[in-house]
């Protein structure tokens, strides 16, 4: 087993992706229940398939970008076995020049503090990924404080999936899976509770923007990625936001392979995200968040 480390040239790449799925392993084995995966497909409109890590990696290193890779572990809610966080982990170390590993626990098991520390000790892992309208919790349930704990105590940071999901989207009830879990407001008392805890609320957050938009201007320990929708259409206050009052705390996300980075690039163009902040967005908040080093 070999421990990840970060070997990634910061002058060499050109922007950080800080919202990238690996949701297939190197097994055939994917993320999600078939009907959810199809579903997530034909709400994006996306027929790339669920890319292996090794793929994941060529296509960033092609695009002169770093990508943070994750899956989400929702076995409990989803009664599906996840892709391993483990492995991704290994999958990064292999490729450690474009890549940094996300690790995914799901908060019903009952070993998730003794898995997520697994992940930080042993894997070296960067941070956490959540999605708490799949994996089924409410995040400002104080019963998760302790595994929230445990990631703050490593310095790494937690991101949580806010807003509208194409996961489940189409199905008869949506499968059963709860939009209102991510209420980016339920993240508020998780971000008062643990001021040292870097919280990432992923995606514009609708129906509830104005919501994170509050959080993040409230809670400095907060941050937005701008994941999972075409820049296009982003909501005009997250994009005035982003060029002006957090302009330091809002992170590039493309959400591969549903969204790719290079449509997102394309799109930014025609938004009126400022020039002089895209840097910032791109690469040189997630270089201070994920603590890679000094931002060029």
């Amino acid at each position: 087993m070999t421990r990840y480390e970060p070997a990634i040239d910061l002058d060499a790449i050109e922007a950080i992706d800080v919202h990238v799925h690996v949701d297939m392993d190197d097994h055939g084995h994917g993320a999600l229940p078939a009907d959810l995966s199809e579903a997530a497909s034909r709400y994006f409109g996306s027929g790339e398939g669920w890319p292996t890590l090794d793929r994941v990696a060529d296509h960033y290193r092609e695009l002169r970008m770093a990508a943070v890779v994750f899956s989400v572990d929702a076995e409990t809610q989803l009664g599906h076995r996840p892709v391993s966080s483990a492995e991704i982990a290994e999958g990064a170390a292999r490729n450690n020049d474009v890549l940094i590993p996300f690790g995914s626990v799901d908060p019903h098991r009952t070993d998730a503090i003794d898995l997520a520390r697994r992940l930080i000790e042993d894997h070296g892992v960067r941070g956490f990924k959540f999605h708490p309208t799949v994996q089924g919790f409410d995040p400002s349930d104080e019963a998760h404080y302790p595994l929230y704990a445990a990631i703050r105590d490593a310095g790494l940071p937690a991101l949580f999936h806010t807003g509208q999901t194409g996961i489940g989207a189409g199905l008869p009830g949506g499968r059963g899976l709860r939009l209102g879990l991510s209420n980016p407001m339920l993240l508020d008392a998780v971000a008062a509770d643990f001021p040292d805890l870097q919280i990432i609320m992923a995606h514009p957050s609708v129906p509830w923007q104005e919501e994170a938009l509050s959080v993040a201007t409230h809670k400095r320990n907060t941050w937005i990625d701008l994941s999972g929708w075409s820049p296009k259409y982003f909501p005009a206050e997250l994009v005035r936001y982003a060029n002006s009052v957090i302009t330091d705390r809002v992170l590039f996300g493309s959400d591969f392979p549903l969204i790719s980075p290079e449509r997102w690039l394309r799109d930014a163009e025609q938004t009126a995200l400022k020039p002089e902040v895209m840097p910032r967005i791109l690469k040189d908040n997630a270089v201070r968040l994920l603590g890679l080093g000094e931002a060029s």
